[in-house]
């Protein structure tokens, strides 16, 4: 073998190499054009149901916010004197002096009631925050304490 036929055999051969490298580029451009493609379509037809259910979400919690600011209006579902509650909004919702008002104005010697509460909408659910103060309340872990500051 001669080296002229060395130089033409090694010429084939990165002719060869470069068309195959050409080939396998243009393909693999084509199938990631294919894949942005599908992707593009698939998210332009969920893009309006995710914005959809956003938006859906964002007005479940701004109605519950303004439920948990009414309640004390509504007699059917609030039985406690509005007076007597405070919202309070995190932890939970409302720290109720039930009988607060009454003993306050002189009219009753009755005992005042603490009472806790939280506001719920729908299917809405106590969080694990929530839950652990309801149980810490159910168990009694409850307590005074008289803070006192000298200046």
């Amino acid at each position: 073998m001669t080296l002229s036929d060395m130089v033409i055999g090694l010429f084939i051969g990165l002719v060869i190499a470069g068309s195959v490298y050409l080939i396998m580029k243009i393909q693999l451009r084509h199938r990631i054009a294919m894949v942005e493609k599908e992707f593009r379509q698939t998210w332009a037809e969920q893009e309006s149901s995710v914005r959809k259910d956003a938006a859906d979400r964002s007005r479940y919690v701004i109605k519950g916010k303004i439920a948990e600011h009414m309640v004390p209006f509504f007699r059917d579902v609030f039985k406690h004197n509005p007076s007597d509650a405070r919202f309070i909004g995190a932890p939970i919702d409302y720290l109720i002096f039930d009988g607060y008002t009454a003993v306050k104005d002189g009219d009753s010697q009755d005992e005042i009631t603490v009472i806790l509460a939280d506001i719920k909408t729908g299917n809405a659910r106590l969080n694990r925050t929530e839950r652990k103060i309801k149980e810490a309340v159910e168990a009694g872990r409850v307590r005074w304490e008289t803070i006192r500051i000298d200046f």
